[in-house]
């Protein structure tokens, strides 16, 4: 990572108005962003708090946005990627910090050379093939590396995945050969938790 990587950035936006829903959680949607439609590498961005560390792009909704609007803005801003939104992974709730977070699939179709967030406070971008993203996300980002998982559960074609050789949880394949989020998860607190319904993804 570029040397901006060992100072601590602060992203700030000034005009965001934060929404809620009927429960007092804050509304928030993110993309996985995918390289291709087979879901083999997934791009994450340097976290703004913590440089050394890699997070899936996302924030929070506007008044009147809508969830898969609101993803696809973010992921720009943050990644600096364009690409056609694929389905609603689900909704995902962190008790503790009193947010759901609406996830989407997205498969890239343009990357940025610059982008507002790589000018304002020099987040980076990296592709990482997805078990790796499971591990890396799993130490700091517990709700987030459960997205990735569910994700890779809810995908049509199947494909086997290998485990990341720093990951200390082994994998068990079923006979589908989709990743199990009871293998490939550590175990997560009681306030984070996936909170999905039919109507989740409406």
């Amino acid at each position: 990572m570029s040397s901006l990587s060992s100072e601590k950035m602060v992203k700030h936006k000034p005009n965001s108005i934060r929404t809620y829903d009927a429960e007092g959680f804050r509304k928030r949607a993110a993309c996985l962003c995918f390289k291709s439609d087979a879901e083999q590498e997934i791009l994450l961005v340097s976290s703004s708090s913590t440089p050394d560390r890699w997070v899936v792009p996302g924030g929070g909704v506007e008044p009147e946005e809508d969830p898969g609007v609101a993803a696809m803005r973010e992921t720009v801003e943050e990644a600096g990627v364009k690409g056609r939104l694929g389905r609603c992974v689900g909704v995902f709730e962190n008790e503790e910090r009193k947010h759901r977070t609406r996830v989407f699939v997205l498969v890239v179709s343009e990357e940025l050379d610059s982008w507002e967030d790589q000018l304002h406070i020099g987040r980076e971008r990296k592709w990482f093939p997805v078990d790796e993203a499971v591990c890396l996300l799993g130490g700091h980002k517990p709700l987030q590396k459960l997205f990735l998982i569910e994700a890779l559960k809810s995908r049509s074609n199947h494909t086997t995945h290998k485990t990341c050789p720093n990951c200390e949880h082994s994998e068990e394949h079923s006979k589908d050969t989709t990743p199990q989020s009871s293998s490939l998860s550590c175990h997560l607190p009681k306030s984070i938790q996936p909170k999905k319904s039919k109507e989740d993804c409406l």
